[in-house]
């Protein structure tokens, strides 16, 4: 069944009024544009005040540097000119007044250098002559050692052996003197090889410098069983 609809109903026919409602509205609103006018806006400029701060200008003066003073000559004054030359076995006398020169004079005087006498008590470890022990030196001392000790019968009985370390000085009469045991294994070794060196026959002196001097050694002595 096919439906109809009626004529108020249908809005085709009502096209035409919508239309011009339409037209009107828009009209109204283009007549109400142009009488709308804005207030004026009123663009207020800042003036910006520039302080302009003057600086006080200094005047740089420049000093004149004064030319380096030209350094003062010293007046050289020769001695040898107020010196009368005379025989080596005449006394010299002058009459030089040494007040006259300046202090920046630079006087030039010869000393005669004497040999300085050696009066230091401390023993030397090398001087520039060794000691002399029977026209040898410390091995000749130590195999003259070794030759004259006898091993004690208390360190052999206990089995005791080692190597005993003497420190001894030569003196300038050429004595032997000041023995120190700087190592042992044992007092009867020590004591035994301490017994041989005070028997030790005098040195040739050691000298330094043409000066007879005391010279300090060290001497090892060894004790070995032998079976």
């Amino acid at each position: 069944m096919e439906l109809k609809k009626t004529p108020k109903a249908d809005l085709q026919n009502k096209r035409g009024l919508f239309l011009e409602i339409g037209l009107v509205i828009s009209l109204l609103l283009v007549i109400g544009a142009f009488l709308y006018t804005p207030k004026e806006l009123r663009i207020e400029q800042l003036e910006q005040e520039v302080t302009v701060v003057e600086e006080e200008m200094i005047e740089v003066t420049r000093q004149d540097q004064k030319p380096p003073e030209a350094p003062k000559k010293t007046e050289m004054k020769v001695i040898a000119d107020m010196l009368s030359i005379v025989k080596n076995d005449t006394k010299i006398t002058t009459d030089v007044d040494f007040s006259e020169f300046d202090e920046d004079t630079e006087i030039v005087q010869v000393v005669e250098v004497k040999e300085e006498e050696i009066k230091d008590d401390e023993p030397f470890i090398s001087a520039e002559t060794m000691p002399k022990f029977q026209g040898g030196d410390l091995t000749t001392f130590r195999n003259w050692v070794q030759g004259k000790v006898r091993y004690p019968q208390v360190a052999q009985e206990n089995g005791i052996s080692g190597r005993v370390v003497l420190q001894f000085v030569i003196e300038r009469d050429g004595r032997l003197t000041n023995i120190v045991v700087l190592q042992t294994p044992d007092r009867s070794l020590s004591e035994e090889a301490i017994r041989v060196l005070n028997q030790s026959p005098k040195w040739s002196p050691g000298k330094q410098r043409s000066q007879t001097v005391r010279v300090k050694y060290t001497l090892p002595v060894d004790f070995r069983i032998q079976n």
